[in-house]
């Protein structure tokens, strides 16, 4: 699959490593909701980390659809409140 974060690019990750976003999102989504800060800039950067980590990053001049949008490392509670639909970030 691939995954913009905003304002870094696209990175194409493996769909096995689904199930392990999927956790982090299901905490970013709690921390986000119960307005936690302190959790939310932890679990955004372990998230954002963790998609960094397990996939491949693609050239910048590619421009393939994305099939998940992830917040910039830099973006508020608030921004990424209006992203969240009610499964999180990332679906499933």
């Amino acid at each position: 699959m691939i995954v913009r974060i905003m304002g870094e690019g696209q990175v194409r990750v493996d769909d096995g490593h689904l199930t392990e976003l999927n956790k982090l999102d299901d905490e970013l989504l709690a921390e986000v909701q119960s307005g936690d800060e302190d959790g939310f800039r932890r679990t955004l950067a372990a998230l954002l980390g963790s998609v960094r980590s397990l996939g491949e990053p693609l050239p910048d001049d590619a421009l393939e659809p994305s099939e998940l949008i992830l917040p910039a490392s830099d973006a508020t509670l608030q921004e990424v409140q209006a992203m969240l639909r009610n499964d999180g970030l990332i679906p499933g």
